[in-house]
């Protein structure tokens, strides 16, 4: 009787990947006082609704309302997306009063103003964050006699 001395394989098992678990949505904050955030460019106008912090709770801009080209950049646009963001900051997050910080030249900044003032959210104040510049780094070239 000869024995089988050869060493049987163990059988492979395969591993299952593991699952990350996923997080589900945060439920909607309630957040009586935040801050509005409006970037004018000519070309578009961005509003954003933030906590005090600065967590962003909602935003959109012309270009996601359907205005397409030079329309993005309109007073109308600015606008139309001011309330969209506005009623969502109102009836979502039971937004009260907010600080508005405006940066930008475009034709938006007022109007989106205006709208969040429609939609009965009192505006505490009103801050101008466009950025100016004074002087800078020197230019290239040389230097003139």
């Amino acid at each position: 009787m000869a024995e089988d001395t050869s060493v049987k394989a163990a059988p492979e098992v395969e591993q299952a990947p593991v699952a990350t678990p996923r997080r589900g949505k945060k439920g909607k904050r309630i957040v009586q006082a935040g801050e509005v955030h409006i970037q004018a460019t000519f070309n578009n106008t961005i509003v954003s609704v933030s906590d005090k912090k600065g967590g962003v709770l909602t935003a959109s801009s012309a270009g996601a309302n359907g205005f397409r080209g030079s329309k993005k950049g309109t007073a109308y646009a600015a606008q139309i997306a001011a309330e969209k963001v506005a009623e969502i900051a109102k009836r979502g997050h039971g937004m009260k009063s907010v600080d508005v910080f405006v940066k930008g030249i475009g034709l938006g900044r007022d109007s989106a103003i205006r709208a969040f003032s429609a939609q009965g959210i009192s505006i505490n104040s009103i801050t101008d964050k466009t950025p100016i510049a004074h002087g800078g780094c020197r230019p290239k070239g040389e230097r003139k006699p």
